[in-house]
């Protein structure tokens, strides 16, 4: 195995995808749980985060270890924390990322730069979003607002159930603990509508965030030059074998649309159990109903098995 690259002090580009290759988050829970796991599991170790792009497929994120061996330390464990919880609530057995993850020095400002262009608009460029700082989950709002996704929280108008999962959040963060899938259910059905749902979702990232946002956006000068930076140039990456299926990302909200409307299950992370003729008979059903491609519903489906397109 060749040996990885590590310098102290410089940012590593990390990326991790599912040893199946399949799709990984398909909610705001998921979403949720993996980002506090890894803000939790950051504060933990001795590394810096810069970025966090959370994919449909796969993780990015840009890295500074501060001691060394920390990066690996740090990787392996949010990702063996986050599996736990991913499994038992899904009732899934055995590892969840690939092993090892990749990564990659990036020596220089004009380097680290390019990378951190290139995680902001990795959305875009899947084609999930018109513009980098639409995407909620490579959390690039956030350098701006505690609240980019919501109205601001006014206490005195929040429902007793907002103002009691507030507490909650803060509770579970004080304890050094991420929020996990049952909390979530919790919180999120005691709250009376979307609008709520959103405030807690903000409030969640903003309560655990550990992304050096200032520390990024110096390398640009300002929120608003990395943001023309963004949209003038996509940033790229030779370094790193990403591997893309498809042409877009967007597929995947269609297909979780197109699940749900058959009404067979109450939670979409049911297809994940299911047994290989069952999947075979959603793939099918998804092929007929949908633009994406084989490759991309074998992978939403998590089908053991290649499927020629």
């Amino acid at each position: 195995m060749k040996k990885r690259k590590v310098y102290k002090d410089i940012i590593n580009h990390c990326y991790q995808r599912l040893e199946d290759r399949g799709v990984l988050f398909y909610s705001v829970s998921d979403h949720l749980v993996f980002f506090t796991t890894f803000c939790i599991c950051a504060s933990k170790h001795k590394v810096k985060v810069l970025k966090l792009v959370q994919m449909p497929d796969h993780i990015h994120h840009a890295t500074v270890e501060l001691a060394s061996g920390e990066l690996s330390a740090f990787c392996h464990d949010y990702a063996s924390r986050f599996a736990n919880m991913y499994n038992k609530r899904w009732g899934l057995k055995g590892p969840l990322f690939e092993h090892p993850f990749q990564s990659v020095p990036k020596v220089g400002a004009k380097k680290a730069r390019t990378i951190l262009l290139y995680l902001d608009n990795n959305p875009q460029e899947r084609q999930l979003v018109q513009k980098a700082e639409d995407y909620q989950w490579n959390f690039l709002a956030y350098g701006n607002s505690d609240h980019p996704f919501s109205d601001k929280i006014i206490l005195r108008e929040a429902s007793m159930p907002l103002r009691r999962a507030l507490k909650t959040v803060q509770a579970q963060h004080k304890g050094g603990l991420p929020m996990n899938y049952n909390l979530l259910r919790r919180l999120f059905d005691s709250l009376p509508d979307d609008r709520e749902r959103n405030q807690l979702t903000d409030y969640i990232i903003t309560t655990y965030s550990v992304i050096g946002h200032k520390e990024a956006i110096r390398f640009f000068g300002s929120y608003e030059e990395e943001l023309i930076a963004a949209h003038a140039n996509t940033g790229s990456e030779y370094d790193l074998n990403e591997v893309f299926v498809g042409k877009s990302d967007a597929v995947y909200a269609t297909m979780r649309r197109a699940i749900r409307q058959t009404g067979q299950f109450t939670d979409l992370h049911e297809i994940l159990s299911l047994p290989t003729p069952k999947k075979t008979e959603l793939f099918q059903l998804l092929r007929r109903q949908t633009t994406a491609m084989s490759k991309q519903i074998a992978a939403f489906l998590h089908l053991p098995l290649s499927i020629p397109e």
